[in-house]
């Protein structure tokens, strides 16, 4: 039976990481990307532990671009070109790992004592294939600096690129939609016809689109040409993401992501023999290589 709406319904793969856990839609075994959206991974939401906290300690990244956009708590980001950011709900950290990048990821000392809140979504964008090799670069932008939109019963916040008459001023490295709505009781807001790929994910809440109910922790993949109201009976949050197609297949192992297989390859070695740069006042341990990584792409 054809679907009229989507493509394809992702289910997800739950990860449990002690205290938490993270739902992942992307990379899939039907389908890697979405625009350049090659990972999507729901983080939560969770509240951990009195004294705890998470700790992703130092690790590696190429060819790619991490976008990191919370719902609720804080981490804090260190990476190797020396940054040091907080991020708060509603901001956006964009990290482009271009030719090679370390970072970590863990939760403010002031916040353990009680046990941190984390919930959020974190995804990474493939780079074009011109851009693979650009220079590692980071990008905090603060809440109050991305654009929000109106709708009825509804506030969506562009977090990249163009959408409902407003531009995020959140770098893009090729075409790309991504939006946080927030979805009032009885709240609705159109999609419109933004771009060739797109999916929304419910990420808190209820939710519909064009009258059909959408199943929380779900990736939909909406149909070239599609428009039609995203609706909520009782609230929620629901991300839209998508964007231009990649220029060619991209290839996924572990944190590493390429249009090449032997970029990979030479990045698992670099990783293995330490030979990437260290994250300024976080270098006394590291994530080593695994011998299988969660994270791959799929033939």
């Amino acid at each position: 039976m054809t679907d009229e709406l989507f493509l394809q319904t992702l289910l997800p793969t739950t990860h449990d990481l002690g205290g938490f856990k993270v739902h992942r839609t992307l990379p899939h075994r039907e389908r890697t990307t979405i625009g350049p959206f090659i990972f999507f991974d729901q983080m939560g939401p969770a509240r951990l532990p009195p004294s705890e906290g998470i700790d992703v300690r130092p690790h590696p990244h190429i060819n790619l671009a991490t976008v990191t956009y919370l719902f609720a708590g804080a981490i804090e980001h260190r990476d190797s070109l020396g940054t040091f950011a907080r991020i708060e709900p509603g901001a956006v950290n964009l990290m482009t790992a271009g030719r090679g990048i370390v970072h970590s990821e863990r939760s403010p000392a002031e916040l353990r004592p009680d046990g941190p809140s984390l919930s959020g979504i974190q995804t990474w964008l493939a780079l074009p294939s011109a851009k693979e090799e650009i220079d590692p670069a980071f990008e905090h932008v603060a809440a109050a600096d991305l654009p929000v939109v109106q709708g009825s019963g509804a506030t969506a916040r562009v977090v990249m690129g163009s959408l409902w008459g407003a531009t995020s001023p959140v770098t893009c490295h090729s075409e790309t939609i991504y939006a946080d709505v927030a979805l009032e009781a009885g709240g609705s807001i159109p999609i419109d016809v933004s771009t060739d790929e797109r999916g929304l994910y419910v990420a808190e809440g209820d939710a519909s689109f064009d009258g059909r109910a959408l199943d929380p922790g779900t990736l939909y993949v909406l149909r070239p040409g599609i428009a039609a109201t995203l609706r909520s009976e009782r609230g929620g949050h629901v991300m839209l993401c998508g964007g231009q197609p990649l220029d060619g297949p991209r290839h996924v192992w572990w944190n590493f992501v390429s249009s090449r297989r032997d970029r990979i390859r030479e990045a698992r070695e670099d990783w293995k023999a330490m030979r990437f740069p260290l994250v300024p006042q976080d270098s006394d341990e590291y994530i080593p290589l695994p011998e299988v990584p969660k994270t791959v792409s799929y033939p």
